[in-house]
């Protein structure tokens, strides 16, 4: 079962992946000459699902029949971490990607601002990718 809990990671980009998109679209409408510069959050987002996709296989390949009580809490805990911090990372990344997309082609100064307010989001899922590593290789 822990090797299932990763999916938070996984639903978070798809979030966070099709928010951006939709700002995307948006924007390309008024400023067709910007849609590549604004793949950037959906990029970011799609590194949160890898996040989750290296734990699931870590815990995965870590069962065996005779697995201990605090063994399995550990990866129980390792898969809620990255699960639920790679769900708000792609929250806030999809938030922030439709928000900044669209402002960006109103006021291109926007995008530095932008793309700091999305590495903040995304370090989001990197710690939890980290106590996930700590936890699972315990």
């Amino acid at each position: 079962m822990a090797a299932w809990l990763p999916w938070g990671s996984a639903m978070g980009a798809a979030y966070g992946t099709a928010k951006s998109g939709t700002g995307i679209a948006a924007m390309s409408v008024m400023r067709p000459e910007l849609i590549m510069k604004s793949i950037i959050p959906v990029v970011m987002a799609g590194i949160i699902a890898i996040y989750g996709l290296v734990v699931a296989v870590l815990i995965a390949n870590s069962l065996t029949d005779g697995i201990t009580l605090y063994r399995s809490f550990l990866q129980l805990g390792a898969g809620l971490s990255v699960g639920l911090s790679g769900l708000a990372a792609g929250f806030a990344i999809g938030i922030v990607g439709d928000a900044g997309v669209r402002g960006t082609a109103q006021q291109p100064r926007l995008f530095v601002g932008m793309i700091l307010i999305l590495i903040f989001a995304e370090v989001l899922g990197l710690y939890g990718l980290i106590v996930a590593l700590i936890l699972s290789t315990k």
